[in-house]
């Protein structure tokens, strides 16, 4: 699968993203039963990189070519809907693995992911009361969202591809978060509401996908923007545009995909303080109804 392909089949990309998450999973069973989780999204990672290289070259070339902010930031958004399909790809696949692999499995193999789970919930406890609390969760929020956005913009500069490690764990964190609420409350249909199985899973995954891909979309597409601008930067230095003429037209678009990734962050705040909650807090009781 190169660049190209990807651009123009993004859903293909999807399955992609599932298998190497799935194999990556295995493997770290397999071999490194004790650090599964952080192999897996060590061996998922590298199985990305090929594409995600050739595909920093490419958007790179892009920018040589077409002439007009617009026009080049449209054709990115090829690259970003094809990674953000790579992502929904391992995070479902990550997800499934999470919710029907037996107990003893999913502890070794998502461990550190539920311990920085863990950490962010105990960070961030308390409810969504007064418009004092809102602010300042809302900044806690998009500090902590930013600085991840950087972590994937230096990576992509200094190792070219490396902002794909910082995606493949988002993903495996958010698959941990959806599968361990998935768990929880397909358990609590089951053994107290009496609810079927079809009915409890088919509830319980919409309000799970209600309550954090509202604002996980976005967030971290905005890591994709920024690992993306990384990433062209660094093919431009690879390729010996730096101090060119070309390369006064690549830190122009840079600057660009950086502000639009601080602007996306931004965005998704707003949607995980103010409209996340009040969705979920809505539609909480009455799916969750027997």
């Amino acid at each position: 699968m190169n660049p190209f392909q990807a651009e123009k089949h993004p859903f293909n990309i999807f399955f992609l993203g599932a298998i190497y998450a799935s194999l990556a999973l295995f493997l770290g069973l397999w071999v490194f039963e004790n650090q599964a989780g952080l192999v897996t999204v060590f061996l998922t990672a590298l199985a990305c990189v090929p594409l995600f290289y050739h595909t920093m070259i490419y958007e790179e070339q892009k920018d040589l070519k077409i002439t007009g902010e617009w026009r080049i930031l449209r054709e990115h958004s090829r690259a970003f809907i094809f990674f953000t399909m790579l992502f929904i790809g391992m995070t479902t696949a990550l997800t499934v693995w999470y919710v029907v692999l037996p107990s003893n499995l999913v502890e070794k193999a998502f461990s550190i992911q539920m311990d920085t789970i863990n950490s962010i919930n105990n960070q961030v406890s308390g409810q969504f009361l007064g418009t004092a609390f809102q602010q300042q969760l809302f900044g806690q929020i998009v500090l902590n969202n930013i600085k991840v956005m950087i972590f994937s913009l230096f990576f992509s500069l200094l190792y070219g591809s490396g902002s794909i490690f910082v995606l493949v764990w988002n993903a495996s964190v958010i698959s941990a978060a959806f599968g361990n609420f998935i768990r929880t409350y397909v358990s609590y249909l089951l053994n107290i509401m009496g609810v079927s199985p079809l009915s409890a899973y088919f509830k319980v995954v919409s309000l799970s996908v209600l309550r954090y891909s509202l604002h996980g979309i976005p967030e971290v597409l905005s890591y994709f923007i920024a690992g993306l601008a990384g990433g062209i930067l660094s093919a431009a230095i690879i390729r010996k545009d730096f101090g060119t003429k070309k390369f006064e037209k690549i830190m122009f678009d840079f600057t660009s995909l950086v502000i639009l990734a601080v602007i996306v962050v931004l965005i998704s705040g707003v949607i995980e303080v103010y409209i996340t909650p009040v969705i979920f807090q809505s539609y909480h009781q009455t799916i969750l109804a027997p």
